[in-house]
């Protein structure tokens, strides 16, 4: 479940984050003015969802290209990305 964002605030446009490395993710998300939070709103956030290791954005909620208010909350599923060196996969 999404939160919209505060009431007065403007509207955004929701950026396309699937695909992203989670770390990615977030700095798209907060430059388009949203947050990325975890489909479970009483769980642990993204942070702790996804540290350690490579996790990338599978799927998210709303959709891309929809409008909420700035500082609404992006719901994003992720999976771990299995790296065989220790390097991170190029965004």
């Amino acid at each position: 479940m999404s939160w919209l964002g505060p009431g007065t605030a403007d509207e955004v446009t929701v950026p396309d984050v699937v695909g992203l490395i989670v770390t990615e993710a977030r700095k798209v998300a907060w430059e388009a003015g949203v947050v990325i939070a975890p489909s479970d709103p009483d769980g642990p956030p993204v942070g702790a969802l996804t540290w350690p290791g490579v996790w990338v954005v599978t799927a998210q909620s709303p959709a891309p290209g929809s409008r909420m208010r700035r500082l609404g909350s992006l719901v994003i599923e992720f999976r771990e990305v299995q790296v065989p060196d220790g390097t991170p996969p190029a965004p």
